[in-house]
């Protein structure tokens, strides 16, 4: 028996995920006047081949024995983008596209942690039930 739908395992990732992104729009944007510094891109090709690989699983020694998934956020990559330079001294962040890039990612995070929220309010509400 499983006592946590996949769902909430995916919407844990999820949020792990859009934590990194907005780590990685916070650096760029505090150095948006660093001379020679490149903007960085969390890979959603390494993301998505992330999601899709199976995760290693814990050993147990007893059946009953929940299984716990290793996946974490941990081998994401970051891009660097060199294609553009916007800024005589080499910097290349794009303060408006960062910030916007920044205000999306806070709003699908938003919307992760309300859905997460709402799943473990139905599970405290069949667990207060059962009392």
């Amino acid at each position: 028996m499983n006592l946590f739908s996949p769902v909430i395992s995916q919407l844990e990732h999820g949020l792990q995920a859009s934590a990194l992104k907005q780590k990685t729009y916070a650096a760029n944007i505090a150095n948006v006047d660093t001379p020679n510094y490149k903007a960085q891109r969390v890979s959603f090709q390494s993301v998505l081949e992330q999601q899709l690989t199976p995760g290693s699983t814990t050993h147990r020694t007893d059946p009953r024995h929940i299984s716990f998934s290793q996946n974490s956020v941990s081998g994401i990559k970051l891009e660097t983008l060199h294609t553009t330079q916007r800024q005589p001294n080499g910097n290349n962040v794009d303060i408006d596209l960062e910030m916007a890039e920044l205000a999306k990612n806070q709003l699908w995070y938003n919307a992760m942690t309300e859905r997460i929220s709402g799943k473990f309010s139905s599970l405290r509400s069949v667990i207060n039930e059962g009392k």
